[in-house]
């Protein structure tokens, strides 16, 4: 059984004179083990998705099921299946952290004993040693962030959803935390749903990304997937000789698109992988005495793959929709 199926679900609101439909009918699926990020721009309706998966906001219409769990009919169930890690976290800052991991601890009904077993256990598993009799306000923003993700763990939940884990991080503390959700994934066969708008953090981190905009999924599929939607690998080659010679030569070969040339310049777009199809290419020149003096090979990139599914970047907001 997946670890979420969500079947139709949807969310509107009453605005002042109008009705916003703020998430349009979603359904999709994620498998036991996956992290998974949810992308789109602001305004798509993750966060919206995010309090329905959460049981915070009731649906208006559709289903899901969340770790095995009717969404509406079993939520409390859910709620003691998964972990919520909130952008802004939630804790008091003049509490020591032990003292917060065995409160957590206690109010999911852990005897004081395991409260305290758990507790221990995950300060040791995301580095907060030697921070436990420290007041939560004193920590660094990693530091900070690690706390958080303990907390949302300290129930041992099967499914963690993350909203902006790394969001005001350096990027060595970011670095840090991917290495613990990986560990998560990795060591303890934990789902994890996640937000981010950081594209290089969905692109290094997640095994899936569903694409969210205007209420809707737009995209669903790997990383490398959505990249390959947008196109081939673009390579861009400079030669000493006749550079219109070369494109003329080149353009003549399979598996080339879009190709423009700026002085001795050549830019071609590819419907394949660009180290697959470099040494023909280098070697047609080559038989034709032109030399190639560089070369360079660039990938789509997530950016890529916003601006064609949305038509604006991953941070534009969406009309009329604060979602």
């Amino acid at each position: 059984m997946p670890m979420i199926e969500a079947d139709g679900l949807a969310r509107t609101f009453q605005a002042a004179h109008a009705t916003v439909d703020a998430v349009r009918g979603l359904s999709f699926q994620v498998a036991t083990g996956e992290i998974v990020g949810f992308l789109g721009p602001n305004g798509a309706g993750k966060t919206t998705t995010l309090r329905m998966l959460t049981t915070l906001l009731r649906p208006t219409s559709g289903r899901a099921v969340v770790a095995g769990h009717d969404l509406v009919r079993g939520a409390a169930q859910v709620r003691r299946n998964t972990g919520y890690v909130a952008q802004s976290g939630g804790t008091d800052g003049t509490s020591l952290v032990l003292e917060e991991l065995v409160l957590q601890a206690r109010l999911y009904r852990f005897s004081r004993a395991e409260a305290t077993r758990r507790a221990g256990l995950l300060v040791r598993q995301l580095d907060l040693t030697g921070l436990e009799r420290r007041q939560i306000r004193t920590l660094s923003g990693g530091q900070r962030r690690r706390l958080d993700l303990a907390l949302g763990l300290v129930h041992e939940p099967r499914l963690l959803f993350l909203d902006e884990p790394t969001v005001g991080l350096d990027p060595q503390s970011r670095a840090n935390l991917w290495d613990h959700v990986r560990r998560l994934r990795d060591d303890l066969a934990t789902t994890v749903f996640l937000t981010t708008h950081y594209l290089d953090e969905a692109d290094a981190l997640c095994d899936r990304l569903l694409v969210i905009d205007d209420g809707r999924i737009v995209a669903d599929g790997s990383p490398e997937e959505l990249k390959r939607r947008v196109g081939g690998d673009v390579v861009t080659v400079s030669v000493d000789g006749d550079a219109e010679r070369a494109a003329k030569l080149l353009a003549a070969e399979p598996g080339i698109g879009d190709l423009t040339v700026t002085g001795r310049t050549l830019r071609l777009a590819l419907d394949t992988a660009g180290e697959q199809a470099l040494l023909p290419l280098l070697r047609v020149l080559d038989a034709a005495g032109i030399a190639a003096l560089s070369v360079q090979i660039s990938r789509p990139t997530l950016d890529d793959v916003f601006l064609g599914l949305t038509g604006r970047s991953l941070r534009e907001p969406t009309p009329d929709a604060p979602r």
